[in-house]
């Protein structure tokens, strides 16, 4: 597989956002906590975005400080301290989008959500899975839509789904439908007042801006706030960044995001050329994630793809989306 393949784990959203609302999620305006918190709000004039203050990098700080483990409690804590998207998963979509957006609005900040329950997803791969069928995936993403309601989120729409169209890895009969789901999600996500969409676009490593532009307008880049780079990848932010503006300028001039979690050290070029995707050794995280990107066309630096979880059962990883503390600790103490 070529591109932005990424992890996801499905399960316990709603467990997870209980606990969210009965702890309480308030911040001051900096962001600052308790004492006994293991992680912080980012500023909010440059992050906008939620912290999830219960997420897989901010329990591993609070083990490893448990434990007396202060050095690696530090390290994780680059990670637990940084917005990263919420994966909504297939169970309860209206539950887990509003235990989210509620707790972002309480703590005066943004969800970030990603969307990746597309029928037919991964071809089959590592992240196989997704919605039975259309209508089924319809369904789901209408609970998403609810549960945002009027509160403030953006969302990166299904990573992979329009690149595996294009390299022809999702079977030519499901193109059709999938290209109807895609612009269909557009719109219906902004019928919520205050959402931003970005309809995923591939990475700079994979294929060219002209094999992609077609496809992204005929997933509905137009209706939507424009499109992601770099999911779950490794590309350079400026390989990144000037991916991006070559193939804005296919698709109308629309800005974009790209997911800088772990292109620290840009990619891997050791070992099997179609699996240096897949949790590559030596890399480091990238730029916060900020909407203070010094350049019109790039919306914001944002962390998509979690750091710290698994890209699938490869080079040692568990599960794809699985926590992978060893991994963690990895990309922490790579980081400048």
């Amino acid at each position: 597989m070529y591109g932005s393949y990424t992890g996801l784990k499905v399960g316990g959203a709603a467990g997870a956002v209980a606990v969210l609302l009965l702890a309480g999620c308030s911040s001051s305006d900096d962001g600052a906590k308790g004492d006994s918190a293991p992680v912080r709000q980012q500023p909010k004039g440059d992050d906008p975005y939620w912290v999830n203050p219960d997420g897989n990098a901010a329990r591993q700080v609070a083990s490893y400080t448990k434990d007396g483990e202060k050095d690696d409690a530090e390290l994780i804590r680059k990670i637990a301290e940084q917005p990263v998207g919420e994966w909504i998963g297939p169970d309860n979509p209206q539950e887990a989008a509003k235990g989210f957006t509620e707790a972002a609005e309480k703590a005066d900040r943004e969800a970030l959500f990603v969307l990746y329950n597309v029928p037919h997803r991964d071809c089959g791969q590592f992240s196989k899975g997704g919605a039975a069928d259309g209508d089924a995936y319809r369904a789901w993403l209408d609970g998403v839509a609810q549960g945002i309601g009027d509160r403030r989120a953006t969302v990166i729409l299904e990573p992979d789904a329009l690149l595996h169209l294009v390299d022809g890895c999702t079977p030519q009969e499901f193109h059709e439908e999938r290209y109807d789901l895609l612009k269909g999600a557009v719109e219906r996500l902004k019928q919520q007042p205050a959402t931003k969409v970005y309809v995923d676009a591939g990475n700079a490593g994979w294929q060219s801006p002209d094999a992609l532009f077609e496809p992204l307008q005929r997933a509905g880049v137009a209706e939507a706030d424009g499109f992601a780079v770099n999911v779950s990848n490794f590309q350079t932010t400026a390989a990144s960044t000037e991916f991006g503006k070559q193939l804005s300028a296919k698709v109308g001039g629309k800005p974009f995001v790209i997911d800088t979690s772990r292109n620290g050290n840009g990619p891997y070029d050791g070992g099997d050329p179609a699996e240096n995707w897949c949790n590559p050794p030596g890399r480091a995280l990238g730029e916060p994630p900020s909407t203070e990107t010094g350049d019109e066309l790039v919306d914001a630096y944002v962390w998509v793809k979690r750091p710290g979880e698994s890209d699938g059962d490869c080079k040692g990883g568990p599960k794809a989306g699985d926590w992978w503390p060893e991994y963690a600790l990895g990309l922490a103490r790579a980081t400048k």
